[in-house]
């Protein structure tokens, strides 16, 4: 009998939550490109696509590292000198009872493995909305049950801390921070992370702390405060890297300090660090520019807040002068997430502003946020005369639009 050929391969249904909006809208932007259109991209956290050049000190560290023979495979949770330098830096900045310094591919490789090595089907992490996407496409991978807190625009993007309450049940394993946030810029208080540690004290809950944006702040005034630092009895997880304050996002490498009580986090670690046997290794090479990183030349920081300073004035200068336009000033990172007084869906206004001024920012549904709210990330890396363009052409196609 002649074999009945299948007409397609269905997806797992867990795929169909799996979203990632500021590669998504990218496509759309590509189809706008082959028209012959240059467009101006304020969608995507790349600082080196733009005037933010990685230290030279680095890339020699890394050429010299590859030229030594360190081409192999490197040990499974980091090389030595590497996960030394990283639980040096964290114990200078005041992290204590430490467990565990991983390394991984990216920060996003990271994440995946404490998700994963946590959560099981119909359980659930506290996850901030609006939040980076990569926590929920992970978490839908793993049939986990969304649990979104609202964050709260109106006290500068400040976790809502009677909603994060509500929220927690039995299913509930762990909350997660994004300090500073992507996508809003905000940086956290020391009480709010004061009193998000007493709820996870009371709760029995682990703390997932995403700090990759931590020497990025340019507010005046404004101190980022590790949580890690703030209390030695309740388990955390810190993620961090080297891609945004050390400008290299294409090499992939993150990791993630532990820190807490050994007898609360040793069963939980022990099944991290398998899941990072099972992959071999992250890149090894780039891993020899960690040390230097960390412990070598910070000028290249300064550099960058300072023009993340002016930058982030600028939009903020913009949105107070553009109807319909609502920003937050950010503090810290380099986003932007102003709420739009109009008529339609978030994602139609970005779709057609791309399409019709060729201005690209990610719509902020694709992040989360409140019903009947409606945003959009702006990434203001790009120099000042790009973005003032990029600017002039939001308020240009809003003014038509809404006339």
């Amino acid at each position: 009998m002649p074999i009945e050929q299948a007409t397609h391969i269905i997806p797992a249904a867990r795929m169909a939550n799996v979203r990632y909006a500021i590669r998504d809208l990218a496509v759309v932007a590509d189809e706008v490109a082959r028209e012959g259109h240059q467009i101006l991209f304020l969608n995507i956290g790349d600082p080196p696509k733009f005037d933010f050049p990685t230290p030279p000190h680095m890339i020699e560290a890394v050429h010299k590292a590859m030229l030594d023979g360190h081409n192999s495979y490197g040990d499974s949770l980091g090389i030595r000198p590497a996960v030394m330098a990283i639980g040096h830096d964290a114990e200078q900045r005041g992290f204590t009872h430490i467990q565990s310094v991983f390394i991984g591919y990216g920060s996003g490789e990271v994440i995946d493995s404490c998700l994963t090595a946590l959560v099981n089907p119909g359980e659930n992490v506290l996850t901030p909305s609006p939040e980076y996407p990569l926590y929920s496409a992970v978490l839908a991978k793993l049939s986990a049950e969304p649990n979104a807190y609202d964050l709260d625009e109106s006290n500068g993007w400040e976790p809502d801390l009677d909603d994060l309450r509500r929220r927690i049940n039995s299913r509930t394993k762990a909350i997660l921070l994004i300090n500073p946030s992507n996508p809003t810029g905000s940086v956290m208080s020391r009480r709010t992370l004061e009193q998000i540690i007493e709820l996870a004290r009371r709760h029995n809950l682990l703390i997932f702390a995403d700090e990759i944006y931590d020497k990025l702040i340019y507010a005046p005034g404004t101190e980022h405060v590790s949580i890690a630092t703030l209390a030695q009895d309740v388990p955390m997880i810190t993620f961090n890297g080297l891609s945004k304050a050390y400008l290299v996002p294409g090499w992939r490498i993150g990791w993630a300090v532990a820190t807490g009580p050994h007898e609360v986090l040793h069963p939980y670690l022990e099944a991290v660090h398998r899941l990072l046997r099972a992959r071999l290794s992250a890149p090894h090479p780039f891993q020899h520019a960690i040390k230097p990183a960390l412990e070598g030349p910070q000028d290249h920081i300064a550099v960058m807040n300072e023009k993340l300073r002016r930058r982030a004035q600028l939009t903020v200068d913009w949105a107070k002068r553009t109807p319909r336009v609502n920003l937050v000033a950010p503090k810290g990172a380099f986003y932007a997430h102003p709420s739009l007084d109009i008529p339609e869906d978030d994602l139609t206004f970005v779709t057609a502003l791309l399409k019709q001024k060729h201005v690209l920012v990610v719509h902020g549904s694709g992040f989360g946020q409140k019903p009947g709210t409606k945003h959009m990330r702006i990434v203001f890396l790009p120099p000042e005369e790009v973005l003032e363009a990029a600017y002039q052409k939001i308020s240009d196609f809003m003014a038509e639009r809404y006339a």
